[in-house]
C-alpha cells in the first residue's frame, strides 16, 4: 500500500496548481505558496469549509484538508473566510508584484495572503495591511510578526490615509472605488478589487495607472463580503451589464476627465469606457 501523502508533500503539490492557476511564468509565485503554511493563518482546527453557502468541519486537525481550492471560515458567525486559492492565485499572477515594490492589502483578515505578498516584495519591498475588525487584525499582527517588512493597521482603510504604492489588493466588495485609492498608486501602479456596481453584477477588475488614466481588465467573477465606506449602493450612479463590463477598457478619474457618451459605468470618483453593448 503506498504510503499517504505528507502535509508537506500536499503543501508542494498545492502550491505547484497555484503557480499554474496563476497564469504567470513566475518562478516564485510556486516557491511562495510552498514555503508559507495556509493552516497557520486559520486558527486551530478542526476546521469550518464553505460548501453551498455552509461549513463543514474537517475530520481532523490534519493540515492536508485545507490545501484544496475552499474558503476557510475565519469567523464563522460573521461568514468571513480565508478567501479561495485559485482566486488568489490568478490575482496574485495578474498584478505581478515585484521585489522592493510597495504594496497595500486592504481586507487582510488574518494575514495569509498578505504574507504571500510580502515575500513576493523582498527583498526591501513593504506590505501596508488594513483590516477593519480589530479581532482579526490583531490575529494578522500575531501572524505576520516573523514577516519582514509588513505592517497592519487596525482601521478602515476608506478614511485613513494610504502611502504611495504600486499594488492595491482589496478583499472585499467594493461599488465604487474611491478615488484616494486610486490616486495612491504610483505609475505602472496597479489595483485589483471585487467590484459591485449592482446586485446583478460581481467581477474582479484589475486597474493600471498611465498618466492620467487607466487601463482596465476584468479577472472573472468575484463575490466578497462588501467593504465597509466603499459599498454604499448610491456610490455608482451608473452601472453596466455584464456585456458593457467585459467592454471596459479605461477608466479615468473624474476630477481629470469629465465622463463621455463611451461611459457605460459611472461611479463617484471614477468612470468606465467601454465599447457598444
Amino acid at each position: 500500500m503506498a504510503k499517504p501523502a505528507s502535509a508537506e508533500e500536499v503543501r508542494a503539490f498545492h502550491a505547484r496548481l497555484m503557480a499554474v492557476a496563476s497564469g504567470s511564468d513566475d518562478p516564485r509565485l510556486e516557491r511562495v505558496f510552498d514555503i508559507v503554511p495556509r493552516e497557520a493563518f486559520l486558527g486551530p482546527g478542526p476546521w469550518k469549509i464553505m460548501v453551498n453557502e455552509r461549513y463543514v468541519e474537517t475530520p481532523t486537525t490534519d493540515p492536508v484538508f485545507v490545501y484544496q481550492n475552499c474558503l476557510v471560515a475565519l469567523d464563522a458567525a460573521r461568514r468571513i473566510n480565508n478567501g479561495e486559492p485559485f482566486l488568489h492565485a490568478r490575482w496574485i499572477g495578474a498584478i505581478a508584484p515585484k521585489r522592493g515594490e510597495t504594496i497595500v492589502h486592504i481586507g487582510a483578515g488574518a494575514g495569509y495572503y498578505t504574507a504571500l505578498l510580502s515575500m513576493l516584495a523582498l527583498p526591501s519591498g513593504r506590505v501596508h495591511a488594513y483590516e477593519i475588525e480589530p479581532g482579526l487584525a490583531r490575529r494578522a499582527s500575531d501572524n505576520l510578526a516573523p514577516f519582514e517588512g509588513v505592517t497592519v493597521v487596525q482601521g478602515d482603510a476608506t478614511e485613513l490615509p494610504l502611502p504611495d504604492c504600486d499594488v492595491i489588493y482589496v478583499n472585499a466588495g467594493v461599488v465604487s472605488p474611491p478615488g484616494p485609492w486610486l490616486k495612491a498608486l504610483r505609475p505602472g501602479g496597479r489595483i485589483v478589487f471585487p467590484w459591485r456596481p449592482s446586485t446583478q453584477l460581481g467581477v474582479a477588475v484589475m486597474m493600471t495607472r498611465a498618466d492620467t488614466s487607466f487601463t482596465v481588465r476584468l479577472l472573472g467573477p468575484a463575490w466578497f463580503i462588501p467593504c465597509v465606506g466603499a459599498s454604499d449602493p448610491a456610490g455608482c450612479i451608473k452601472s453596466p451589464s455584464l456585456s458593457q463590463a467585459h467592454s471596459i477598457g479605461a477608466a479615468w478619474l473624474i476630477e481629470d476627465r469629465a465622463p463621455d457618451d463611451t461611459a457605460v459605468a459611472l461611479c463617484r470618483d471614477v468612470w468606465f469606457s467601454g465599447g457598444p453593448e
